[in-house]
């Protein structure tokens, strides 16, 4: 049990500081302007895990510690919900509810798509 935290933590890290990097290069750098660093990292964390998803269903000699470290932790650590939810109430607080809308909608909408494509170009 810990060394599947210990994957998992290892996974997260990676993610989370590749999502960092991704966000700092094109993230805006002005308050209020649109997410996009966000929704880059949760678009293409949604196709990774469609694809890896895809992958790992297909064969049996992937170790469930491979998806721990791919699946649970680095996708997780890539993609990150509480900041679009935060940014969308940034949105909606500077009365830019146009932008929140195009913001959710291409989140969600976005996400499902990356991760039927991902699923769809392994299959």
């Amino acid at each position: 049990m810990i060394k599947s935290f210990l994957i998992v933590g290892l996974g997260g890290g990676a993610g989370s500081m590749l999502r960092y990097a991704v966000q700092k290069i094109f993230q805006p750098q002005h308050a209020g302007v649109f997410p996009s660093g966000t929704l880059l990292v949760n678009i293409a964390g949604c196709f990774l895990i469609g694809i890896l998803w895809s992958l790992f269903s297909r064969s049996l000699t992937v170790s469930e510690e491979m998806k721990l470290l791919l699946m649970t932790g680095f996708c997780g650590g890539f993609t990150t919900f509480s900041a679009f939810t935060l940014e969308g109430i940034g949105l909606l607080k500077e009365n830019k509810t146009a932008l929140f809308i195009i913001y959710l909608t291409a989140s969600v909408v976005g996400g499902l798509l990356a991760t039927f494509i991902g699923i769809r170009i392994i299959k």
